[in-house]
């Protein structure tokens, strides 16, 4: 053995020391941390506590956005196809689109809020009719002897004008909150029109910073636009149909106001879930004055046969596999929705929840995950 060699094995052994039990011992020394890790540490976390505080503080403006960046994706596919077609400037095909949706709310608004005033007004005033109607039948009477709740509706729809005229509240604060609507409305209008304008330039510009992952992120992108696109035009073709089938069976039933209700069913299937059974309900209590019971058996009825042809027919032809979602991800986003934004928030959870699973599938596909479980693939798996 060289000296080298003995002195390595001399510096060894001092550094690691063997005891007598033949165990090795390992010496460990604690060292201060760093000046420079200590302050880059810190004002790493007051930065985050500072952007969460702009984050809470902006949370509206963040809201106009969230809404405005949705109305776009739905825009885009409608903006392009007829900029394509008639070679018209985008600007002005977008002034057009908002024109023409414009002139639909009116509308729907024209005919279906003095159609529902009226109806409310006349269901209040033929109540103890109806209440002696449904006492013909033996089983109501007896369950009505027992619990009287003919003299509750009764005394319940009497009472439906006051109610409805409760809900509009005092004229102030009617004032203030439609003042407010309307800025907001104008600002999501106006974030809306400029990201349809020049969206695809504001995505290039943030897609540069990406690097060698811009064309990853570009297919994020373009399938999130796809599924908002999907989810809004398929949801205004089903409630389109369920418009013009409902005004069809209505005006075969002799019901009043047919357009206007079939309008009021179309609009609540924008609410997932439970729109339609809402929309279904509410046209079952404008059968009551055409020839009860009658009509509202044949309208339950139908409804049912014809929610089954939407979920089984038109749902999967219309929407494809792109809102191909997990029902726990649907609820809980349903619910969220509603808790931040309201009736907003509920119609817009559906393609939030399908942007964010979006973005998880290719976050789960680049860590070499796989994919997060859809319906699809969880039903497959369970029947395996």
């Amino acid at each position: 053995m060289s000296a080298n060699d003995s002195a390595n094995s001399t510096r060894l052994r001092g550094t690691n020391p063997v005891r007598d039990d033949g165990a090795s011992g390992l010496r460990v020394r604690l060292a201060a941390p760093p000046i420079s890790g200590v302050v880059r540490i810190t004002f790493i976390l007051i930065a985050i506590g500072f952007g969460l505080y702009l984050v809470w503080r902006l949370r509206g403006v963040i809201q106009l956005l969230a809404i405005a960046l949705f109305f776009a994706f739905a825009l885009f596919p409608v903006v392009d196809a007829v900029a394509v077609r008639t070679r018209a400037r985008r600007a002005l095909v977008i002034l057009a689109v908002y024109l023409i949706l414009a002139m639909l709310v009116t509308l729907i608004a024209y005919v279906v809020i003095p159609s529902l005033v009226t109806e409310v007004h006349r269901l209040s005033r033929n109540a103890p009719y109806y209440a002696a109607q449904l006492r013909h039948n033996a089983t109501i009477r007896r369950f009505d002897d027992r619990y009287h709740i003919t003299p509750k509706l009764v005394r319940d729809a009497q009472h439906l004008p006051e109610e409805l005229a409760r809900l509009a509240g005092p004229l102030k604060d009617v004032t203030i909150g439609a003042a407010s609507f309307i800025t907001q409305l104008l600002a999501v209008l106006s974030i809306t029109f400029l990201l349809v304008l020049h969206g695809r330039r504001y995505a290039e510009m943030a897609l540069a910073l990406t690097g060698e992952r811009r064309a990853r992120y570009r297919q994020v992108l373009i399938d999130i636009k796809d599924s908002a696109a999907q989810y809004t035009l398929g949801n205004i073709i089903i409630g389109g149909t369920s418009t013009i089938v409902t005004w069809i069976v209505l005006s075969i039933l002799g019901v009043p106001y047919a357009l206007a209700l079939g309008l009021l069913v179309g609009f609540f299937h924008f609410i997932p879930l439970i729109g339609a059974t809402l929309g279904s309900i509410v046209v079952a209590f404008a059968t009551l004055p055409v020839n009860f019971p009658t009509a509202m058996i044949v309208w339950v009825a139908f409804i049912i046969v014809w929610q089954r042809i939407e979920d089984y027919v038109i749902q999967p032809r219309v929407y494809g596999q792109t809102m191909n979602m997990n029902p726990l991800v649907t609820i809980v986003s349903l619910l969220a929705g509603a808790e931040l934004l309201g009736i907003l928030g509920v119609l817009l959870a559906i393609p939030a929840a399908a942007a964010i699973q979006i973005i998880l599938r290719y976050w789960f596909s680049a860590l070499g995950a796989g994919t997060i479980p859809t319906d699809s693939s969880a039903g497959a798996e369970e029947e395996r």
